[in-house]
C-alpha cells in the first residue's frame, strides 16, 4: 500500500540530487573571474551560447545568460519583489534557475504558465489569458513576445490581469532602430533571415515602448547600465546585453 510518504519520495530525491548537483558544479567551476548573482556563483568562465556562439554567455552552474543575471539584479534592486509582502506573480515561459527563485521568495504565490512548455503549471496562450481582471500584482516575461503574432493583443492582456499598482517586467530583444514584422513571412529559413531566428515573428526596435504604453502601461526603462556599475557589468559578463531595455511595466 503506497503511503504519502512514499509517493512523495521521487520528487524529493529530485530536489536534493537538484541541489548535490549545484554544489558540485559550483565547486568545479570555481574562480573569481564571473560572479552569476542567479546563482550567486563565483566561477571562472562562463561559456559561450547562442547562434552565433556569444561567448562569456552561460553561467556553467545554472544555465543563465547575460540578461537573466541583469534581470535578476534590477528586479533586486528596483521592485518590490523581495519585500515579503503577499503577492500574486505570474512568470510566462519559466526559465529553471528563475523559477526556482521566485518560489523561494516569502510572500510569493507562484504560477507559471507557457503555451508549449510541459513543465509549465498552467498550459497558457497569452493572448487569451484564462484569467480574471486584477488577479495578479507581478507579471515577468522575457523574450516571449517577439515569438507571438498578435503582441498587442498579449501586453493588453497583462495589462488586464494586473491590479492596479501591479507591474510587469517585459523584456524583448531590441536589435533594430524601429520594429519590423511581416505577417505573410511563415517560412523558418526566411524567418530567421529576416528576424534573427527561425521561430522569431519580428524584430523589435526601441518603439516596442510604444506598444507598451498604447494598452495603459506606466513605462520606465532600465538598461542595465542604469542601475550596475561597469564593474559588476564586467563581473557578471554582461556584454552587449548592458544596452538592451528592461521594461518596467506599472498598471496605475
Amino acid at each position: 500500500m503506497c503511503s504519502w510518504y512514499t509517493l512523495k519520495q521521487p520528487a524529493k530525491r529530485k530536489t536534493v540530487l537538484g541541489s548535490v548537483g549545484k554544489y558540485i558544479r559550483k565547486a568545479w567551476h570555481f574562480g573569481r573571474n564571473r560572479y552569476c548573482p542567479v546563482c550567486n556563483s563565483h566561477v571562472r568562465k562562463f561559456y559561450p551560447f547562442g547562434l552565433n556562439n556569444r561567448p562569456d554567455a552561460r553561467c556553467p552552474v545554472c544555465d543563465m545568460l547575460e540578461r537573466h543575471r541583469a534581470i535578476w539584479l534590477l528586479l533586486k534592486q528596483k521592485t518590490n519583489l523581495t519585500d515579503g509582502q503577499p503577492k500574486k506573480m505570474m512568470h510566462v515561459a519559466p526559465e529553471g534557475a528563475m523559477e526556482k527563485l521566485f518560489r523561494n521568495i516569502e510572500g510569493i504565490d507562484y504560477l507559471s504558465v507557457d503555451l508549449l512548455n510541459p513543465n509549465a503549471m498552467e498550459k497558457v496562450d497569452i493572448t487569451n489569458i484564462p484569467y480574471a481582471q486584477a488577479e495578479f500584482d507581478i507579471i515577468y516575461c522575457s523574450h516571449v513576445l517577439e515569438h507571438v503574432p498578435d503582441d498587442k493583443k498579449a501586453m493588453s492582456e497583462f495589462y488586464r490581469i494586473l491590479k492596479p499598482g501591479g507591474w510587469a517586467l517585459i523584456c524583448v530583444p531590441v536589435t533594430t532602430d524601429k520594429t519590423f514584422e511581416d505577417p505573410t513571412v511563415t517560412d523558418p529559413k526566411e524567418r530567421e533571415k529576416l528576424f534573427g531566428q527561425s521561430d522569431h515573428v519580428r524584430q523589435y526596435g526601441p518603439d516596442v515602448a510604444e506598444r507598451l504604453e498604447a494598452v495603459g502601461f506606466d513605462l520606465q526603462s532600465f538598461p542595465p547600465t542604469s542601475f550596475m556599475s561597469q564593474q559588476d557589468i564586467a563581473k557578471c559578463a554582461i556584454g552587449e546585453a548592458a544596452q538592451q531595455p528592461l521594461f518596467y511595466c506599472k498598471k496605475t
